[in-house]
């Protein structure tokens, strides 16, 4: 496949991509409720004429099959959901859907994911294969999209031999691409605890059983579980975030609320310090009077990068963009849904640089003032496009 072809191509469609991203910024949607989103991909799907079905609800899945003769199939995959968090950016196309935002790039994901079938739309009569445009919902919110889309066949009726998917970072600049093979992100699952004491005046406290002091011992306690259990070469995290006691200045309450998140990098010891947190945190309440009830929601699984796909994609990145623009990525503790299809089929999920400190897009995701630089939609289509060609054989 030419690469000039699809780079004249992506640059026809720029303007476009750039409104559609736009569009998706101003109207954003929550996990698993992306019904308006869902039918503007549908209809801009019909519009280049391509066939899709529904899944999961809001979930999109469009097919491409190239006229050469091929047996090949590639999955290419965008998520398409929105965070709750109040944007504070003053933009043509901030949020109008108040205290939701893109603030994760799923909408830069998206409009880019539309450019990639438009441009492989026109060259169906010269490459062979298929290639499934996967819109995902939920993944921000366990179980995660992509979980089911997988369980109602994502991955059949064709199965795709490799998966691709594309993630904004604003610490890369605008114009270049970061991969890694082999493992790369995270487990993630998420806590939810509960101690419980025995409240009452806070000038006495001998006839209390202070869930707060409980509650102190165990977040302390439960960080030995990284620093005395973990194998110091794994990377490992536990975090906690919300802590409520409603108490008072003299009131000690009868319970805590503890909310917090672990996420480490192989699953046999992901499974080992559950049971671990569970029984310190348990038997510290008992130990202090109080009771403890420690819930565990398990989350996304680790994310592996297929080392031949990648090293793949990255030379195709390496050919189109040149290689000073193709970065080297260290693990990220971040996780992600695109595991689920990770742990199914050889996958590979890159980094696309969006960040420039001039303009003010280096915001984290997930930051009420995060933003893109679109220069970075130049690439993100026509890229994605040339390496899901460049795989099938063309």
């Amino acid at each position: 496949m030419n690469k000039d072809q699809v780079q004249t191509l992506a640059a026809q469609i720029y303007d476009d991509v750039v409104a559609n991203r736009r569009h998706l910024h101003a109207n954003p949607e929550l996990s698993f409720q992306e019904y308006e989103t869902s039918k503007f991909i549908q209809a801009r799907l019909q519009e280049l004429g391509i066939p899709f079905t529904v899944m999961a609800d809001t979930g999109v899945v469009g097919l491409i099959t190239g006229e050469l003769p091929s047996e090949q199939v590639i999955a290419l995959r965008a998520d398409i959901d929105a965070l709750p968090i109040t944007e504070a950016n003053d933009k043509p196309y901030t949020s109008k859907n108040t205290g939701v935002m893109h603030a994760c790039g799923h909408d830069v994901h998206t409009s880019s994911l539309l450019g990639v079938a438009h441009i492989l739309q026109q060259l169906k009569a010269d490459f062979g294969g298929t290639v499934k445009l996967i819109f995902q919902p939920g993944e921000e919110r366990l179980p995660g999209g992509a979980s089911i889309m997988i369980k109602e066949g994502v991955l059949q009726n064709p199965a795709p031999h490799h998966i691709i998917g594309q993630h904004v970072m604003p610490m890369i600049d605008a114009g270049k691409v970061g991969f890694r093979s082999g493992i790369y992100m995270a487990s993630t699952d998420e806590l939810y605890v509960t101690v419980t004491g025995k409240g009452g005046h806070g000038a006495q406290p001998q006839q209390n059983i202070d869930p707060v002091l409980i509650t102190s011992h165990i977040i302390v306690a439960l960080q030995q579980i990284v620093s005395r259990n973990a194998d110091p070469r794994l990377p490992t995290v536990l975090s906690f975030g919300k802590v409520i006691a409603n108490g008072a200045t003299n009131i000690i309450p009868n319970e805590v609320k503890l909310e917090g998140t672990f996420r480490t990098l192989n699953e046999q010891w992901r499974a080992e310090a559950k049971i671990l947190m569970k029984k310190m945190a348990e038997g510290i309440a008992e130990s202090m009077g109080g009771s403890c009830e420690f819930t565990i929601m398990n989350g996304y699984p680790f994310l592996v990068n297929e080392e031949k796909l990648t090293a793949n994609a990255r030379a195709f990145a390496e050919d189109y963009l040149g290689k000073e623009n193709v970065l080297d990525l260290d693990i990220w503790m971040a996780a992600e849904d695109f595991a689920y299809y990770s742990q199914v089929t050889d996958a590979c999920f890159y980094r696309l640089g969006t960040g420039n400190a001039a303009k003010g897009t280096s915001y984290s995701v997930h930051h009420p003032n995060f933003d893109i630089d679109e220069d970075a939609l130049k690439i993100s289509s026509g890229l994605m496009a040339y390496m899901a060609l460049k795989q099938l054989g063309n």
